[in-house]
């Protein structure tokens, strides 16, 4: 048995380590680029930039800053998973925000109306709100099957439409009692007290435990997506529906399939704040975590330990915005443009690195063919 060739291996593990610097230098650099527009924004101002981000650091590591960093970073992660495994597909699955809201206001809902056992309710709660985020998911996948319909453009409509929906749907007498004895604002009854979910008391806050079942999310994201027929089905359709169809690929069922898991995960993106901290669906509902999914998958480069840091980042950022008003004369929408800068520099910065990479990769099969060919060369004349 012929043992492989240890220049080969030597180029594939140089190859395989610029790769791994290079995906690290893409998020990093869009990161320092934006905390600079920041900064000068800051400078520019008259306001102390560095005095800024001193303020948000020293909340963020102290104790009641990382528990509501992790809380946040729950729903961020499952919002960023659920765009990001669209994304794998090359599907753009902008309905999430829409998916999550109707997701939350029917399992809410149910939760209010159906007390069980702690062991039955919680799933009863993570199932309804699945499959309603799967269904809305799925009439864009059908669109876009069956109608070659936009993704994009049918689920910003589904945004739209979604909202109407629940402003339907949440009136005294349907989803919202007629009568409300707690508040004046529209909202669900609470849920059952079956309903709320185990949290940890801790130094800084209560610790939601929800977090594990978005890390079970990712546990779930990355066996489907490297150990599993239609992980790799899925990665091979994303790069080239053509490659994939020549192979037996079902395109359009992968499609259905893959808007359907999106929309599924997009559901759960509420439960940890109706389960652990507000307990039922009204004006509290946090907006534009769909949006905010979007921007954690693209810094994240849609695998599920690259989303779990800009989760938490994202979550950084904005559970230390709120000190900024409060320790000095600094405006909490500082954090915004820092948050919409990194968008648009993650862009920019992978754009920059893929250049890089395949140079320095042309390069470097260029200089070892050379260099095989001058040691063929030099044998030819040795013989």
């Amino acid at each position: 048995m012929t043992s492989p060739n240890p220049a080969k291996r030597t180029l594939a593990q140089r190859f395989d380590g610029e790769r791994i610097m290079l995906a690290l230098a893409a998020p990093l650099l869009a990161v320092l680029l934006s905390v600079t527009i920041c900064s000068i924004l800051l400078a520019t101002s008259g306001r102390d930039p560095f005095k800024a981000f001193q303020i948000m650091w020293d909340y963020g590591t102290a104790s009641d800053g990382q528990v509501a960093t992790l809380n946040r970073a729950t729903t961020y992660y499952i919002a960023g998973a659920a765009a990001a495994f669209g994304f794998r597909m090359n599907l753009f699955n902008i309905g999430v925000d829409g998916q999550y809201k109707l997701g939350v206001l029917f399992a809410a809902y149910v939760g209010s109306q159906v007390d069980l056992p702690s062991f039955l309710q919680i799933p009863l709660l993570l199932i309804v709100a699945m499959i309603t985020g799967a269904i809305w998911a799925s009439v864009a996948g059908l669109l876009k099957v069956y109608r070659g319909v936009s993704e994009v453009i049918s689920t910003i409509m589904l945004n739209a439409i979604s909202t109407a929906v629940v402003g339907l749907l949440l009136v005294p007498g349907i989803f919202a009692p007629k009568v409300s004895t707690t508040s004046n604002s529209v909202q669900t009854k609470p849920v059952s007290e079956s309903s709320h979910f185990l949290s940890f008391d801790t130094a800084g806050g209560n610790l939601w435990g929800f977090i594990f079942v978005a890390a079970l999310v990712g546990i779930a994201f990355q066996f489907v997506l490297t150990r599993t027929r239609f992980g790799f089905d899925l990665r091979a359709t994303g790069r080239s529906e053509t490659a994939a169809t020549a192979s037996g690929v079902n395109v359009k069922r992968m499609v259905l399939t893959s808007m359907a898991v999106s929309g599924a995960i997009a559901g759960l993106i509420g439960l940890p704040e109706l389960t652990q901290s507000s307990y039922y669906f009204g004006q509290n509902i946090q907006p534009n975590l769909g949006f905010i999914g979007i921007s954690v998958a693209l810094l994240g480069r849609n695998t599920p330990i690259g989303v779990a840091f800009s989760a938490l980042l994202f979550a950084f950022l904005d559970a230390s915005s709120v000190k900024l008003p409060l320790n000095g004369d600094y405006p909490q929408e500082i954090v915004a443009v820092l948050e919409g800068a990194i968008v648009i520099c993650v862009v920019i910065a992978y754009e920059l690195v893929r250049r890089y990479g395949l140079k320095r990769q042309q390069q470097k099969v260029g200089a070892e063919l050379a260099a095989q060919a001058a040691s063929a060369a030099k044998k030819e004349v040795s013989a």
